[in-house]
């Protein structure tokens, strides 16, 4: 019998047909999470500013950053499937 924790965790896995969409989501949310913070501190420094501005900051960076990463990721497919050997069987 499964227990609760493995049942549960299952039960919130999306399909395999969304990764496509999925993958480029979760990696622009943390990429401009990260270069957003790193942006706006180095503009404003630490303080109220910062905390005020950043998550304005990070939102219309997120905005950008998703559809472009939903249009450019297949030709980065293929520029890295010219740039690395195709595994042999």
């Amino acid at each position: 019998m499964p227990s609760p924790s493995s049942t549960r965790s299952s039960s919130f896995r999306l399909p395999a047909r969304y990764a496509g969409i999925l993958m480029p989501f979760v990696l622009s949310v943390l990429m401009t999470f990260v270069v957003s913070a790193i942006a706006t501190l180095r503009s404003l420094g630490p303080g109220p500013d910062f905390l005020s501005t950043w998550p304005t900051a990070w939102g219309l960076s997120w905005l950008v950053a998703f559809p472009t990463l939903l249009l450019v990721l297949p030709l980065v497919r293929r520029i890295v499937g010219l740039l690395v050997e195709t595994p042999t069987r």
